[in-house]
């Protein structure tokens, strides 16, 4: 047997059979690499070099950054002050709760970059409000798992910044201007299935603000997103790279959280230091493992393959993207969003800009199908945060949520097949 076919074989399997045994992922990238590189008597040396190279790069400094800005916002209180400025905004709607969900969601994912953030801040002030004014509880959590979505799409979302490193260093600025439309669109959609299944539950408006807390809510509002304009105005006018728009926001979020609000105190910054490292160190080991494992896969001429295989389906660009969204959604469910990313960006960028799709909008419609695979068991992170906070089975979650999952995967197909909502702004800014 042609031995690239038996290394490619070993590769495949080991890696399944490590997934299989629920090793962690970046254990898994790790051992069918080396499996690999031994069969074809690599030196692992080599191994080394590709995970050193791969995660020394300037620009995945602002990953540290921003998930350190998301975690001081939500130790300082901002997530109450985003929800009653959504409150404002939506609260007298009918089901304005839910829309209030959404808005907040979008609000906090608009600086945190995290659905698991977004649905553990927002969720822990929303669901127990929402339950307590007669929202059922099971509607409560598939809203705010589903909302919570928008932070992986909207910047400065920090898988945006990783698929900028493993598709060899887009442009971060291209790849944030490019989630802004879609975060937009997704917002919408989620908000008129939320008022047209509170319309039929018969949910009521909101409570109405009294005049004289207007202006305090309007200002603590806006000031609790300032660090988002921070970061997206820094990197859109070209004053700053997303590293240091990253630093200035976390700078910022903590002179705004614990020197003007100082609703926690200072020594609360050991326990936001000590899960900012956790989270990073994560992040930076499953980096730098999927450098060793992409550098295989390039060396054994797989992404190639897969490619060919692609073409040999179908020459439509429209199949090969159907099949494409197909197969990262039945992904999403055993994967979860970093290591899908990480892994098969290498091995479908080549077929998308093998068809014409621009590596930007590949990058948004990879980030958006992984961002729904929060949302599926087995593993689904958000899935299972947004049920642990509503005091819901998995079940029960689960099957709250497939409305607006339904709805989202319109939201897919539109950005998909229609380019300019994601290529817009960056042919604008260009």
């Amino acid at each position: 047997m042609d031995q690239q076919l038996v290394a490619v074989t070993l590769l495949c399997s080991t890696f399944i059979g490590f997934m299989v045994l629920r090793f962690p992922v970046a254990l898994v990238l790790a051992f069918s690499t080396i499996s690999t590189m031994i069969y074809m008597e690599i030196p692992l040396a080599v191994m080394g070099q590709q995970m050193i190279q791969g995660i020394s790069s300037f620009s995945l400094l602002a990953i540290p950054f921003f998930i350190l800005t998301g975690q001081i916002m939500g130790e300082g209180g901002l997530a109450l002050r985003m929800v009653n400025f959504a409150y404002l905004l939506v609260g007298r709607i009918r089901g304005g709760l839910a829309l209030v969900n959404s808005v907040a969601c979008m609000f906090f994912g608009n600086i945190s970059g995290s659905a698991v953030a977004d649905a553990s801040s927002i969720g822990s002030v929303m669901i127990p409000m929402m339950k307590k004014k007669g929202y059922d509880a099971d509607y409560a959590v598939g809203l705010t798992i589903s909302s919570a979505i928008q932070g992986v799409v909207v910047p400065p979302s920090h898988n945006l910044v990783l698929f900028s490193i493993v598709a060899g260093g887009i442009s971060i600025k291209s790849l944030f201007l490019a989630g802004i439309v879609p975060g937009f669109i997704l917002l919408f959609t989620l908000m008129t299935v939320a008022y047209i299944m509170a319309r039929k539950r018969g949910y009521q408006k909101g409570d109405p603000i009294p005049k004289e807390k207007v202006p305090g809510i309007l200002f603590h509002g806006i000031l609790s997103l300032s660090p988002a304009v921070v970061i997206l105005g820094g990197i859109i006018s070209g004053w700053f790279t997303a590293t240091e728009s990253g630093a200035m926001a976390a700078l910022y979020s903590f002179i705004l959280a614990f020197g003007f609000y100082r609703e926690a105190p200072l020594s609360a910054m050991i326990p936001v230091l000590k899960r900012t490292f956790r989270i990073v160190l994560m992040v930076y080991f499953l980096i730098a493992a999927s450098a060793a494992f992409g550098w295989i896969l390039a060396y054994l001429k797989i992404p190639l393959l897969v490619t060919e295989f692609f073409l040999s389906v179908s020459d439509s660009p429209i199949v090969i993207m159907m099949l494409i969204n197909i197969l990262l959604l039945l992904l999403g469910g055993p994967m979860d969003m970093a290591p899908m990313i990480l892994i098969m960006t290498p091995i479908l960028l080549p077929v998308a800009t093998a068809i014409g799709i621009d590596p930007v909008h590949f990058g948004l419609i990879l980030i958006f199908n992984a961002g729904m695979g929060l949302l599926t068991p087995p593993v689904g992170t958000v899935l299972f945060v947004g049920c642990a906070i509503g005091g819901v089975s998995l079940s029960q979650g689960t099957k709250a949520m497939m409305p607006f999952f339904y709805a989202m995967i319109g939201v897919l197909l539109l950005i998909t097949y229609v380019p300019q909502v994601v290529m817009w702004l960056p042919t604008m800014f260009k």
